[in-house]
């Protein structure tokens, strides 16, 4: 059980934690024994075990996954391990805003982003998905900001050493693991929009995100149709500054999202349905290690078209699973179809997992169990398996064999239907899967009377995949469309691609402008990527990351760094 600064109640007199002035905490940790912890770029002062001081070392430094701290432990028995500390102000965990970087310009604010593995890189931790652990914490922030963690609410009093700041409380009840431990820290406001969800966003943007979410109780209640009860109590949403690196992060009673979602009319609510399944396939039952990533994002894939088919229809469910393939191919084209990462289950022994990180996991997970859908009798057989999977590996870490010998136990029946599938090319072949979903291939133009946002997202990532339009036809395009005034992000996003890709020159200030507003990865890699690649652009692409790096989110940084050859 880990716990920051005091195992006391809220009630009792607090030893707050200062996160926001990086002052030293302690942290409580019970271990039946304990020796080595995670730590990167962290400080440690003063390590005591059941109030007796402690000797500790540091190891030898890696150069991304940090310098393990050794405790020596004086008997091998439960005990409290107390730990005072101080994170980098550079931590890779944690991006800090001045008042100026945010939309009321009045307040500091903090976000944290922990996986993969950068929890270490705010307190001493076992940073590994294999292990999990509840946790509770008191915050104590200045009094005119809001603290909110991946975790229950316990309410808030005076910080009794300090009356112009104010303690907030909180516990995780459930077992999860580090990469799932959150906090934000700003001037926040919140909207009910539903029985067990607020939406939390700063003061400019709460109304906008309340509307943009509004479906999320209607898709809580079909997850739990679909996969079982919803564990973790509060829902709640929390729209982050622009340079949030992800669309979403499942953290725990708390799901941050990008504010690339608010579109206006709801229609990228998918990410939505996304992070909401991670309650059941990610965060209830996790990935081992992360290699066998695809364990937790192939399954919420799956689950979240599942999820839009009951809300929208199944032809909705089967396009989405259209435009998955495509994202998979252009991955794949990226990559490289021998690039072992685009493995299933990838080798990631030295490999730093936000290097490896792609949509691989997502989509060809996804296919893989869409392809066993069909070959195993249909949704309504499929989702049976899922919803026993999820009951058997609840509150555990799994790898894949662990899946598949469930699998195979799940169907006993249709042993002889699984034997024919090619395991080994699914899991350790690199490139496209094997096979192709047989439903994937059934749209054409007529299956619907109006171009809707997903459609014209598809159709634009159909005509990313061709070769280079001419010029003249993407001008031809705006003029007709009016591409550039369309603010839902995945739409923008390709169509400036589009552009790019075909040197259309007055694209480039919006294209950068696209890749430095916000810093979801999603985004900012693959258009600074085109940026770099047309001459006329790649100077002006360079000097301009230089120029924005000092604010991106570090992962963002370091990434297109690598992509633009300007790695430190």
């Amino acid at each position: 059980r880990l716990g920051v600064v005091s195992p006391r109640s809220c009630l009792s007199p607090p030893r707050p934690c200062r996160l926001l002035a990086s002052a030293p905490v302690g942290l409580y940790v019970i271990f039946a024994s304990l020796q080595v912890l995670d730590t990167k770029d962290l400080q440690v002062f003063k390590v005591t075990v059941n109030g007796q001081d402690a000797k500790f070392v540091f190891g030898e430094k890696h150069s991304f996954k940090g310098t393990p701290l050794e405790i020596t432990l004086p008997f091998e028995l439960k005990a409290i391990v107390e730990i005072s500390f101080e994170s980098s102000p550079k931590s890779s965990a944690l991006q800090w805003f001045t008042p100026e970087q945010t939309s009321g310009k009045k307040h500091p604010f903090l976000f944290s982003q922990c996986q993969a593995t950068h929890c270490r890189a705010i307190f001493p931790c076992q940073d590994t998905p294999a292990v999990k652990l509840t946790y509770y914490a008191e915050i104590s922030v200045p009094k005119e900001l809001v603290a909110l963690m991946s975790a229950n609410r316990d309410g808030e009093m005076p910080d009794p050493e300090d009356s112009s700041r104010k303690i907030y409380c909180f516990s995780q009840n459930v077992p999860i693991p580090c990469y799932l431990i959150a906090l934000v820290v700003g001037a926040l406001e919140s909207r009910k929009i539903g029985p067990r969800t607020l939406v939390w966003a700063e003061k400019e943007l709460v109304d906008k995100s309340a509307y943009e979410f509004a479906e999320a109780e209607a898709m809580l209640k079909t997850a739990e149709d679909l996969a079982g009860p919803y564990v973790w109590g509060q829902y709640d949403l929390l729209v982050l500054p622009p340079s949030f690196p992800y669309g979403g992060m499942e953290n725990p009673c708390l799901t941050f999202v990008t504010p690339t979602l608010l579109a206006g009319d709801r229609s990228l609510s998918n990410v939505i349905a996304h992070e909401i399944s991670h309650s059941w396939t990610g965060n209830l039952v996790t990935n081992k290690t992360w290699e066998h990533f695809w364990l937790n994002e192939g399954h919420t894939v799956y689950l979240e078209r599942r999820i839009g088919g009951q809300l929208f229809g199944e032809q909705f469910r089967h396009f989405q699973a259209l435009g998955g393939w495509r994202e998979l191919q252009n991955t794949i084209n990226t990559l490289g179809d021998k690039n072992p990462v685009s493995n299933l289950v990838p080798n990631l022994s030295e490999v730093d997992p936000d290097v490896a990180y792609s949509s691989v996991p997502y989509e060809k997970g996804f296919a893989l169990l869409f392809y066993l859908e069909q070959l195993l009798g249909g949704p309504d057989v499929f989702i049976g398996f899922l919803k026993a999977y999820i009951q058997q590996f609840a509150y555990k870490s799994i790898v894949t064999e662990d899946w598949k010998k469930f699998l195979y136990s799940y169907f006993k029946d249709k042993v002889d239907v699984l034997d024919k599938v090619d395991w080994n090319s699914w899991f350790h072949a690199p490139g496209m899967p094997p096979v192709k979903p047989t439903d994937l291939g059934s749209f054409s133009s007529a299956d619907l009377k109006e171009m809707s946002s997903h459609q014209l997202i598809e159709f634009l990532a159909l005509l990313l995949l061709e070769a280079p339009l001419p010029v003249s036809h993407v001008q031809r395009m705006q003029q007709v469309y009016d591409f550039n005034a369309i603010n839902n992000s995945e739409i923008r996003f390709r169509w400036l691609r589009l552009c790019i890709k075909s040197k259309w020159e007055e694209a480039i200030p919006l294209a950068l402008k696209m890749a430095t507003d916000q810093g979801r990865l999603k985004f900012t890699r693959p258009l600074f990527r085109d940026l770099y690649g047309f001459d006329k652009c790649r100077d002006l692409a360079v000097k301009t990351f230089l120029e924005h790096r000092a604010s991106m989110h570090p992962v963002t940084s370091m990434l297109v760094g690598k992509d633009l050859k300007q790695d430190q």
